[in-house]
């Protein structure tokens, strides 16, 4: 801001709370700002101890340590200066007033929830860099024309489950899912403040939102292994999941001979690896995962008679899932003739790609060029809240890298600089994305 600009304003500030004295618009910032990052890289250093087990991370959602660590997240709101307020579906929310309040809000933010023998910045990293924007913001005393709404998402982990609510996408059937706490998400939203018989009002629609940005830890290795300092993500990857019915006959091991058996355990490996095969074949980011298998009668003696496995097929282009599809419908049924077994399909999840908005993914890209940081775009491989938010709101992502690419583990590690990286970038584009939304 400039100095004429900022003694013009000083007056009138003076008098307001300190959540309120935010200076003039961002067409005045001439160059970036930065957040604090010894306070954000500081609240996650003590946010560690919440849930931290000999094995790892366990926040998980709607258990004891989950609560303790929505407590803490509800300190560093009042610390902050942000009023908070939980919504019918037990998100988090704190709202900063912009100056024209016929605007739909800028929303930012991710959850603090984790897996089961976790990392503690899956989340956190985020939501925390989310609270400290809106501080920055607010101690460097510059207002935006849209108001700003910082948002802890809940269960985020058990299927993106607050973020769900929020865009009117939660089914009956969701409500009775059960979570790593043991509870159903029907009884975790009365625990953590939420009300199911209201979650109606929680419910926005297009129009509410004026765009959505969420940093992230990378949770792969894209990033390191190009030595980047921030990814611009171009969209969030459809995920198609199977349930493969492999159908042979179980008989003896020793008295059937190889040339009469109908083993679904040879058909589930050349299936497996003809999966594999066929992704591979194809230059692009598709993956595709057989991660679980299980076999009957699974006895020594026994040739397998039924081979029930999993699919995970995953990519940015809706058009090359649906032809994977196809392809994997095809590798069976030529295996099944081949070895004399059948295959049975069940798709059991079916969400489709969520692309960033190019507003959005411009304001991240100008705010990293503006701070001198390396940057690439590059697709999200893991779900989150931002595609959930896609279907009402135009959407970014921020990513930082993971060491090692690990992530869902006790070993996911960001590195303190780039943490405050990409709160940096985040709280720049932010102040850009208040131009360049309507």
């Amino acid at each position: 801001m400039h100095r004429r600009q900022f003694v013009q304003h000083a007056a009138a500030l003076a008098a307001l709370p300190l959540a309120s004295r935010l200076a003039a618009p961002l067409g005045a910032q001439k160059r970036p700002l930065v957040v604090n990052g010894d306070r954000l890289n500081g609240w996650l250093a003590q946010f560690d101890r919440i849930g931290r087990t000999p094995t790892g991370i366990n926040r998980v959602a709607y258990s004891a340590a989950d609560l303790a660590g929505r407590a803490f997240t509800r300190e560093l709101f009042a610390q902050s200066g942000l009023q908070l307020r939980l919504d019918t579906a037990g998100n988090m929310l704190a709202r900063v007033p912009g100056t024209d309040p016929k605007r739909a809000p800028i929303l930012i933010g991710s959850h603090v929830d984790s897996v089961t023998d976790g990392g503690n910045y899956d989340g956190p990293v985020g939501s925390f860099a989310a609270i400290e924007v809106a501080r920055s913001l607010a101690e460097q005393k510059v207002r935006l024309r849209h108001p700003l709404e910082v948002v802890v998402w809940q269960n985020e982990e058990g299927g993106t489950i607050g973020s769900k609510i929020a865009v009117g996408l939660l089914t009956p059937a969701d409500l009775e899912k059960v979570a790593r706490s043991g509870k159903t998400v029907r009884e975790g939203i009365g625990i953590i403040g939420g009300d199911v018989s209201r979650l109606q009002e929680a419910v926005r629609t297009p129009g509410d939102i004026a765009g959505y940005i969420e940093l992230h830890i990378e949770q792969g290795g894209l990033l390191e292994k190009a030595s980047r300092q921030i990814g611009v993500v171009e969209g969030i990857v459809g995920l198609r999941w199977f349930e493969i019915t492999i159908t042979g006959f179980a008989n003896h091991a020793g008295a059937t001979p190889m040339d009469q058996r109908q083993d679904a355990m040879l058909a589930a490996a050349k299936f497996t690896v003809a999966v594999n095969e066929a992704i591979r074949k194809e230059p692009g980011r598709q993956v595709a995962t057989v991660g679980r298998v299980n076999v009957l009668p699974n006895t020594t003696n026994v040739i397998p008679g039924q081979v029930v496995l999993t699919v995970d097929l995953r990519d940015l282009e809706q058009s090359k899932i649906d032809r994977f599809t196809r392809t994997f419908e095809q590798i069976a049924r030529e295996i099944g003739a081949e070895t004399r077994t059948t295959f049975a399909f069940n798709q059991l999840v079916n969400s489709t790609p969520a692309l960033s908005d190019a507003r959005i993914m411009g304001v991240v890209e100008q705010s990293a060029m503006a701070l001198g940081l390396s940057h690439q775009r590059m697709p999200s491989g893991a779900g989150h809240d931002a595609q959930e938010v896609a279907h009402i709101a135009p959407m970014g992502m921020i990513f930082v890298p993971s060491v090692g690419g690990i992530s869902h583990s006790p070993k996911e590690f960001s590195r303190a600089t780039d943490i405050t990286n990409g709160a940096n970038v985040l709280l720049n584009a932010v102040i850009a994305a208040d131009a360049a939304l309507p």
